[in-house]
């Protein structure tokens, strides 16, 4: 049997048309942001590209054996971007290399806000010992060097794309617990929650329940502030040799064109490419990050 309001609608009805005015709403003043809309564009455009790139330059763009022009040539009619060392279009090579960094670069930030919302949560909600260790933890991991430590790890580890996302992952995170458990402190004090211990609320329903749905709004717009950090990191990866060497990326063109000898040689076209791809997408991704960030402010409780 459903039961109605006063007004004749569900409650589950009308807990959606408040999710579709929400979202209404947040849409409406994301568009406000300029920034964020030419982000937003950004992103979809290589999001297509990435999508359809078998369909626009072929699964066999990155073969060494079947290259269809000489190594290093310069940008022609034929090769808009050039050719590489083994004589592969370096267009259809950026295009491909799209697929790898955006996938890794989210991934990756999603492993790290998901093991920073973790432990935030954990430990701003339970507190004690436990929130000390975790702080504690959480504060070593801030001290070192990010890139240091994925560095090392993607050097006792073997060369793949998981190896890639892990160490990205699970060093990138303080940052988010450390904000979600200042954002999760704030919750604590809110009247409801007392309430919801008064009723017999046990620690899974008050986190998952009261919790994280308040907190939501942060670990979103820290997570398109994280994925460009992690499309970056990717990129120095596997510039500096760490990466995946069966798959192509724009970090792997860069090392590629280094080991080729591009930058003494003068062949531009071989490094530029990939590197304004890298600054576009991790600037859109900023970009969007920064608006979503802007528009979930008041919610937060952050004043500018």
């Amino acid at each position: 049997m459903t039961t109605t309001t006063g007004t004749g609608t569900s409650p589950r009805a009308l807990a959606r048309q408040r999710r579709r005015a929400s979202v209404a709403r947040f849409w409406r003043q994301y568009r406000a942001e300029r920034a964020g809309l030419f982000g937003l564009t950004a992103l979809a455009l290589c999001a297509l590209l990435a999508l359809f790139a078998p369909l626009f330059v072929g699964s066999d763009v990155s073969s060494v054996t079947d290259a269809p022009g000489r190594p290093m040539q310069s940008p022609s009619a034929e090769f808009p971007l050039g050719t590489d060392q083994f004589g592969r279009d370096l267009l259809g090579l950026v295009v491909w290399g799209s697929r790898v960094s955006l996938l890794v670069g989210l991934l990756a930030a999603v492993l790290s806000v998901a093991i920073g919302t973790l432990i935030g949560v954990t430990a701003g909600h339970f507190k004690g010992w436990y929130a000390t260790v975790m702080m504690r933890i959480t504060d070593w991991f801030l001290v070192m060097p990010t890139l240091v430590l994925a560095i090392a790890l993607a050097t006792v580890m073997s060369r793949s794309l998981t190896t890639t996302v892990v160490a990205i992952g699970v060093t990138t995170w303080p940052t988010t617990a450390r904000l979600v458990r200042a954002q999760t402190l704030a919750v604590e004090t809110r009247p409801y929650i007392e309430r919801a211990k008064a009723l017999g609320g046990g620690h899974w329903h008050i986190m998952s329940r009261h919790v994280l749905p308040n907190v939501m709004p942060l670990v979103l717009a820290q997570t398109t502030l994280i994925i460009s950090s992690a499309i970056l990191a990717e990129a120095t990866l596997a510039f500096l040799g760490l990466g995946d060497p069966t798959v192509v990326s724009w970090g792997g063109l860069l090392q590629d064109a280094r080991e080729a000898g591009a930058v003494s040689a003068g062949d531009w076209w071989y490094l530029v490419p990939p590197g304004i791809a890298i600054a576009v997408v991790a600037l859109a991704f900023t970009l969007c990050g920064r608006a979503v960030e802007s528009v979930l402010n008041p919610r937060l409780g952050v004043s500018r």
